[in-house]
């Protein structure tokens, strides 16, 4: 099993941490990719994803952000938790938009990492971005293969 390439690693985490996520599985999001250090996760957003003012509540955009940011973050076989994040809202999403969460790497050092989310409508438009830092701990999701 050590010499598995670098995405099937990504993608075997992928299986391990989707299969225990039951709240984004709950939430209704989907894992649309994965690659080391890369994700894209997306949710059709329903009535109960909304606020009062019939939008996109920030906790469900968040959590979005936060599930791509947890499979990017992962994805090397090494547990990482997340050490810090901010969120910055910049356009409203409505009930029946597909929101779509692109989290990229943008340092990994040591056992630190620093993730850069953007989640997008299905038109393409910017709706939020998000930053997290990323901590590795003890332990890794599966046996048997080299991080």
């Amino acid at each position: 099993m050590a010499d598995i390439s670098a995405q099937e690693r990504a993608e075997r985490v992928r299986d391990v941490m989707w299969q225990a996520d039951e709240a984004s599985r709950w939430l209704g999001m989907s894992c649309e990719h994965i690659a080391p250090g890369a994700a894209t996760v997306s949710m059709k957003l329903e009535a109960h994803h909304c606020n009062g003012h019939k939008t996109c509540h920030g906790g469900m955009s968040y959590a979005l952000a936060d599930s791509a940011f947890a499979l990017a973050c992962n994805s090397y076989n090494q547990i990482a938790v997340a050490q810090h994040n901010s969120m910055t809202y910049t356009a409203p999403a409505f009930e029946g938009d597909v929101l779509t969460a692109h989290a990229v790497e943008r340092s990994r050092a040591g056992r630190s990492g620093i993730y850069d989310v953007r989640i997008t409508n299905q038109k393409g438009d910017l709706i939020a971005e998000f930053r997290g830092g990323s901590r590795v701990i003890r332990g890794q999701h599966f046996e048997g293969a080299d991080t």
